[in-house]
C-alpha cells in the first residue's frame, strides 16, 4: 500500500513485530528515516510539515513482538493505546538472577531448584493473579527523583523504587522442563514481567530471571497483524501517491 505525506500527517497506526536487540526507539527512528526518505523523494517536504512518529509501549531489547507505532496526529492516540491491556509468552530460567532479572546483564546468583515441584510451581501463580503489587526493576525507565532509575543503576546507585499496583488477570505455566518455565500472561498497563520474573522465584524459595518474552497482543491489536520492520521498508520503497 503506498501512501502520500499526508496520510502520515493525518495520522497511521503501524503494528511491527520489534526485532530482537532492537530498542523501541529504534525502531521509531527506523520507521521515520525510512517514512521521510521516501516522502522526499515524491514531493518536497517544507519545515513546516514535521512528520511526528512515536510508540505506544516500550519492550526491552531482548524482547520481541507487538509494537504499535503512530504517525501524525494519531500520535495522539499514544496514551489511549498504552493504558490498554497486554499479552505476553515468555520464559523464565529458575534457579538464578541477574541484577536487571533478564540476558542483559551477567547471572549474579545460583539458588537451589531440587525442591521446586510442579505443584509448587502450579501453587505459586496463584500468588500472582488479580490485582497485586509490584516493585519495577531498578533498570527500568521508572523516575525515581526526577531521575531514570537506570541512569541511577548504571552510577552505581541503587533507587528506591517504590512498588505499583498492577492486575494480571491471567498468569498460565504452559509448559515446564526445569529450570525452565513457559508461561503465558494478560496484564495491565505497568507491568513489569522481569519483575514477575524475580518475584515468581522467590515466591519458590529460589531465584528467576527472565530468558525470552514476546508481547503478542495491545488491547485489540495482535501480533499476527504486525509487520516485519523489512517487510514495512519494501513497501515504503514503492511509488508513493500524490
Amino acid at each position: 500500500m503506498s501512501l502520500s505525506f499526508q496520510s502520515y500527517l493525518d495520522g497511521q497506526v503501524l503494528l511491527i513485530n520489534k526485532p530482537y536487540k532492537w530498542t523501541s526507539f529504534d525502531v521509531v527512528n527506523k520507521l521515520k528515516w525510512l517514512i521521510r526518505k521516501q516522502l522526499k523523494s515524491q514531493q518536497p517536504i517544507t519545515g513546516n510539515q514535521q512528520l511526528k512518529v512515536g510508540h505506544a509501549g516500550t519492550l526491552d531489547p531482548l524482547a520481541t513482538g507487538l509494537l504499535i507505532i503512530c504517525t501524525g496526529k494519531f500520535t495522539k492516540r499514544i496514551e489511549e493505546f498504552q493504558a490498554q491491556e497486554k499479552e505476553y509468552t515468555g520464559t523464565f530460567c529458575l534457579g538464578a538472577t541477574t541484577p536487571c532479572f533478564d540476558l542483559e546483564q551477567a547471572i549474579d546468583k545460583h539458588y537451589p531448584t531440587g525442591h521446586i515441584t510442579p505443584e509448587a510451581i502450579y501453587e505459586a501463580v496463584k500468588q500472582f493473579t488479580g490485582t497485586i503489587q509490584q516493585v519495577p526493576p531498578i533498570f527500568s525507565a521508572v523516575k525515581v527523583k526526577g531521575n531514570r532509575a537506570y541512569d541511577l543503576a548504571r552510577q552505581g546507585k541503587t533507587p528506591e523504587m517504590q512498588a505499583k499496583t498492577i492486575t494480571i488477570s491471567t498468569f498460565d505455566v504452559t509448559n515446564i522442563n526445569m529450570p525452565y518455565i513457559d508461561f503465558r500472561v494478560v496484564c495491565s498497563k505497568g507491568t513489569y514481567i522481569r519483575s514477575l520474573a524475580r518475584d515468581f522465584g522467590l515466591a519458590l524459595n529460589s531465584g528467576a530471571h527472565l530468558t525470552a518474552l514476546c508481547r503478542t497482543r495491545i488491547g485489540s491489536f495482535h501480533i499476527d497483524k504486525a509487520q516485519e520492520v523489512q517487510q514495512l521498508e519494501l513497501e515504503l520503497s514503492k511509488p508513493l501517491s500524490k
